[in-house]
C-alpha cells in the first residue's frame, strides 16, 4: 500500500498548468488514507548546476537536504513537468543532478560497471504536458525524454515501475479540454496511480 505520497512540481513557474495539475493529484489523493507531501521547483533555492561533477563535494542546500528526506520518506513519486526541448526543463535536470547523488539515489561498487540501486521499493507517476501529439512523440523522436527519465534516472536508482501519463497538446488546448485533464490527474490521484 502506497501510503506516503510525493508530488514533486518541475515547472519552474507557480501558476503553470503542470501547477494546477500537481494541484488536483493532491487533492485526489487526500480522498485516500496517505500522507501526501509536495516540492515545487518554483518555490525552492538551490544552484542546479553541479559545477564540479563528482570530483568536488557541493554542499547541498537547505531545500535539497529537506527534498532528499522527502524522497527517502515517499513510497510514490509523482513528477509533474513539462516538456521543453523534447526533455524536462533544465530547473528539474539541475534538481536530479544534485540531489539524486552517489550514497543517496545510488553507490558504485569497487571494480564494477554497476551500481547499488539505493531508492528500491518506490514507485513513480510521470504526468508530462508537452505541445506535440503524443503518436508524434512516440513515432518520430521515440519518446526520448519519457526514456530518460524512466530508464536513466529512476530506473537507474531502483525506482520501479513508472508510469506515464502525457497530457497533450497543451498550449492550443480549450478550458474545456483542461478542466478535463485536471479531472483525468485528480481521479488518477484518488487511485494513487
Amino acid at each position: 500500500m502506497k501510503s506516503n505520497i510525493l508530488v514533486i512540481t518541475g515547472h519552474p513557474d507557480t501558476e503553470s498548468f503542470c501547477s494546477a495539475l500537481s494541484q488536483a493529484y493532491i487533492e485526489g489523493a487526500k480522498q485516500q488514507p496517505v500522507q501526501v507531501r509536495a516540492i515545487h521547483m518554483g518555490e525552492i533555492a538551490f544552484e542546479p548546476n553541479l559545477k564540479y561533477g563528482y570530483r568536488q563535494r557541493t554542499e547541498l542546500e537547505e531545500d535539497l537536504l529537506k527534498a532528499q528526506e522527502l524522497i527517502r520518506w515517499a513510497d510514490h513519486l509523482v513528477f509533474v513537468y513539462p516538456v521543453w526541448w523534447g526533455a524536462m526543463p533544465a530547473i528539474l535536470k539541475g534538481f536530479f543532478d544534485r540531489v539524486f547523488l552517489p550514497g543517496f539515489a545510488f553507490q558504485y561498487k569497487e571494480n564494477s560497471i554497476f551500481m547499488d540501486k539505493l531508492l528500491t521499493g518506490k514507485t513513480a507517476r510521470l504526468i508530462v504536458t508537452s505541445d506535440t501529439p503524443s503518436w508524434y512523440n512516440r513515432l518520430i523522436y521515440g519518446q526520448a525524454g519519457h526514456r530518460v527519465m524512466k530508464q536513466n534516472i529512476l530506473h537507474f536508482c531502483g525506482i520501479k515501475p513508472v508510469r506515464v501519463t502525457e497530457i497533450t497538446p497543451v498550449t492550443q488546448s480549450t478550458e474545456e479540454k483542461r478542466k478535463k485533464w485536471l479531472d483525468q490527474v485528480k481521479r488518477m490521484g484518488e487511485r494513487l496511480a
